[in-house]
């Protein structure tokens, strides 16, 4: 259990790091990660504060399985951490569903740049995600 919780671990510590780059303005991967629609025109605009608040959501995900493995040691009630566990599977497998027409599983918009990279890329990982963390959660 301890190799899937250091997997899950490593996958969102390097996605708080690609949000932090953002944060601080580098470009990187930027535009691949932002839906568009038929026109090719971004769907959301995010600022660097978001990308700061995604990372730090991202980096406490990663902390708390640190935690959750016993090779760190996080003051965080149980009943938190009870819920977290359950929380953190949640908030990507609603990521991995999407909204129905640029993001997602059941996306209707496939054929644009973001559609194909959210295709092979971003949804099964969010899956992925999904799957590790329900491992750890029962």
């Amino acid at each position: 259990m301890i190799i899937i919780i250091l997997i899950l671990a490593i996958i969102l510590f390097i996605l708080s790091l690609i949000h932090f780059n953002w944060a601080r303005g580098g470009i990187w991967g930027f535009e691949n990660a932002l839906p568009t629609n038929e026109k090719g025109e971004r769907i959301l605009n995010p600022r660097k504060i978001d990308s700061l608040i995604v990372g730090l959501g991202l980096l406490g995900f990663a902390f708390f399985y640190l935690h959750l493995s016993s090779l760190l040691t996080l003051a965080i009630f149980e009943l938190i951490m009870h819920y977290l566990k359950w929380i953190i599977p949640s908030i990507f497998m609603l990521r991995a569903i999407g909204d129905f027409r640029y993001v997602g599983l059941f996306k209707k918009v496939k054929n644009t740049k973001f559609g194909r990279f959210d295709t092979y890329y971003f949804t099964p990982l969010c899956i992925i995600i999904v799957m590790l963390g329900l491992l750890i959660a029962y």
